[in-house]
């Protein structure tokens, strides 16, 4: 399966939390992240090793052989966490590899992101 993006940043608190919020969106209902689309699914979790590694399936009907993989590593003033977007030949066109790249990083990097206070 080709990998076809990847981001890394880091996120305020340590893995453990930043794991526990991925693997559990909806877990502070006072702090919403996981806010889909209308042409955008939920996620199933798929794997998940705690605090270094969650693994969803796809957030697109329209692209259910997407993998979304979340490596996490704790370091100074938080995680270092990145994100891998895996999907079965054929790859999509330029285009819709960057509109799911920003869907991904928009969520992750800004949303989630957000409820941690940053």
């Amino acid at each position: 399966m080709p990998e076809i993006a990847r981001r890394r940043r880091s996120q305020p608190p340590p893995p453990h939390v930043v794991h526990q919020a991925i693997i559990e969106p909806d877990r502070d209902p006072t702090r919403p992240w996981l806010i889909l689309r209308d042409d955008e699914q939920r996620p199933t979790l798929l794997d998940s090793v705690e605090p270094n590694l969650v693994v969803w399936s796809s957030l697109w009907p329209w692209r259910p052989d997407a993998l979304i993989r979340f490596d996490l590593t704790g370091g100074p003033g938080g995680t270092a966490l990145q994100w891998m977007l895996f999907v079965d030949d054929p790859v999509p066109d330029d285009e819709v590899v960057a509109h799911m790249r920003k869907r991904i990083d928009e969520l992750i990097n800004a949303d989630l992101r957000f409820t941690f206070g940053q």
